[in-house]
Order: structure tokens, then sequence, then C-alpha cells
């Protein structure tokens, strides 16, 4: 069995979501259900066709949020020092050829939202970075062609 790396704070996110998923989401969707059935002939009821698929939707993300909860291995980043590019730091870069700068923090797989900077540890640029240092640079094979970028600042929140 794997273990998933994960932050702290993504751990606790998907296990409020799980909880959520349980309490609030699967009573909503019965309610539906019972008052679509209330509704007469389940063969053309579209209301109850909607409700049940939502239904098989909140069951199968439930399956799955309790079956990574075992696998999960929350990665503590209080004790790191910021002097090298691991699991969980913020990593400011600049491209070399451009000077784009970007920030990113490097996370696992179930918590990577590029609109929130927030990449997975298995992505390419995360394994490019990976135990590096401010001033490093550091060349990332993409599928849309390499990129070479210096390390410009490590943060730890």
């Amino acid at each position: 069995m794997d273990r998933i790396p994960i932050t702290k704070e993504g751990f606790e996110r998907l296990k409020k979501e799980l909880e959520r998923l349980k309490t609030v989401e699967r009573k909503d969707v019965i309610e539906a259900i019972k008052e679509a059935r209330a509704h007469g002939d389940l063969s053309e009821n579209a209301e109850y066709d909607a409700a049940k698929e939502r239904q098989g939707m909140i069951e199968a993300k439930i399956a799955e949020l309790e079956s990574k909860m075992g696998r999960f291995e929350v990665i503590d980043t209080s004790n790191f020092t910021g002097d090298r590019v691991v699991f969980g730091v913020y990593v400011e870069i600049e491209n070399v050829d451009n000077g784009d700068r970007k920030k990113y923090r490097i996370v696992g797989p179930d918590e990577a939202d590029i609109s929130k900077g927030y990449i997975s540890v298995i992505s390419p640029i995360a394994k490019a970075l990976m135990g590096k240092g401010v001033g490093d640079t550091v060349l990332v094979r993409a599928p849309a062609g390499d990129k070479e970028y210096e390390i410009l600042n490590i943060e730890i929140k």
C-alpha cells in the first residue's frame, strides 16, 4: 500500500470535506430522492434520476476519501530549516530566459491546485526543485519544453 504525502493543512481540509459529505451532502441527497419519489412515476422522473446520479457521485467521493485517509502520510514541516526545497515549503523561482517569477508551494497530489500556486511533489517542476537551495539553477523538463529556473527564495509558513 503506497503512502500519499500530504501537508497537515491539506489533511485537515480533506477530513472536513469527508465529514461534510457524510453529514450534510448525503442527507440532502436522500431528502431529494425522497421528494422526487413522491412525484410519482420514476421511469420518467428527471428529478429522481438527477438525485440518484448525485447520490452516486457523493458515495464515490466518500469511498475515495475514506480509502485515501488511511494511506495519507502527514508531513510535519514545522522543523524544516528552509535552506533546501523540500515537501511543504514555498519556493519562489525566476525563469532564466524571460525573468518571469512564480511562487509555488510543494504539496501532495491530492492538494495540488495551480490557481493557489500549489504544485504536486510529483510534477516535473517540483521534482527538479527538490533538494536545491537559494541561488541554485534547475532545468525543468516538461511536456511544453525545457525551461531553466533560478531559486530566489524558500519559505516555511
